[in-house]
């Protein structure tokens, strides 16, 4: 069992805005005053600096285009819908977005056989639609696939019961707690577990400050340590900069890299990037406008690919 992969995927947006129907609880989204036409080209152009970071590093990256029809604003984000496993499944997964569910396509799957993955079983979750249940992919739930655990801060897009059905099925202890974030002077819940954690083969970097009840809190590190994670401790206002949005890859050559953007690296301290250099060198790019308008990062861009070859 593997926690990284050589290889991921990545879809290129056609229609990338403000999707109005996230903004209701994504808080870190803003409206920018451009025209829609020009965010998308500014984003089309941030995504292909990333893939053309993470190639030069030797990692695999399969990337696919989106479609003008359906109009999915946030396609650029595949990790919410899907998520792939060594034994040859696929899990498809609830979205909260009525307009976000349309970017479940068939051409991925298709395209990730065409690369000669193999497909062996999919996990389909997506009926929780029907009674207003969500569980959006690895933005809800953080896989240490090692240790077989599955981390999930509940939010209005992570059902405690589906989670707990999710790490049933997958055979991961539910790691389970509640991360806030300060708006307009009240604690909200965070929407994406991904955005205040990010859980690498010997470390995790995470938002402890997010988690605002101390036994969650306590719980959480205790399960970290126990598993051997050196904890890289981040700011709230680090999180704002999307410094819990990262992801740990390999190159087809081993080598290991942590991916962010560049606002996540520039908001780290000496010492935080310390630490991740004794597990990861930092690979990062610039993704201020699908950050702004997208409310998400790097992470949420890269949906990893563990299937295996045919």
């Amino acid at each position: 069992m593997q926690q990284i992969t050589d290889t991921i995927f990545m879809v290129r947006p056609v229609r990338f805005r403000m999707n109005e129907q996230t903004a209701v609880n994504n808080y870190f989204q803003e409206d920018i005053d451009l025209l829609n036409e020009s965010v998308n080209k500014k984003a089309q152009q941030e995504f292909d600096g990333m893939v053309k970071t993470l190639r030069e590093a030797g990692i695999n990256v399969i990337t696919i285009d989106d479609t003008q029809e359906p109009d999915t604003p946030d396609s650029i984000f595949p990790n919410n819908w899907i998520s792939t496993h060594e034994d040859g499944t696929v899990a498809l997964y609830p979205m909260f977005a009525e307009n976000r569910r349309m970017e479940r396509r068939e051409e991925v799957l298709e395209k990730l056989e065409n690369n000669g993955f193999h497909i062996g079983n999919i996990m389909d979750y997506t009926t929780a639609e029907d009674e207003g249940i969500y569980l959006e992919g690895t933005g809800s739930i953080i896989l240490d696939r090692v240790n077989r655990k599955a981390y999930c801060a509940l939010s209005p897009r992570a059902d405690e019961d589906l989670f707990i059905e999710f790490c049933e099925d997958f055979e991961y202890f539910p790691v389970i707690f509640t991360a806030n974030q300060t708006v307009d002077g009240a604690r909200k819940a965070i929407y994406h577990t991904n955005v205040m954690m990010c859980v690498g083969d010997n470390f995790a970097v995470i938002c402890l400050d997010s988690i605002d009840d101390k036994k969650e809190r306590k719980n959480v590190i205790s399960h970290l340590k126990n598993d051997g994670k050196e904890i890289i401790n981040i700011t709230e206002a680090q999180v704002a900069d999307f410094a819990g949005n990262m992801l740990q890859v390999r190159s087809a050559k081993g080598k290991k890299y942590l991916v962010m953007s560049q606002s996540a690296h520039d908001s780290l301290t000496p010492a935080q990037k310390t630490a991740i250099n004794k597990y990861a060198k930092i690979l990062s790019s610039n993704l201020n406008t699908i950050e702004t308008c997208g409310g998400g990062s790097a992470r949420c861009m890269m949906a990893e690919v563990f299937l295996q070859k045919k």
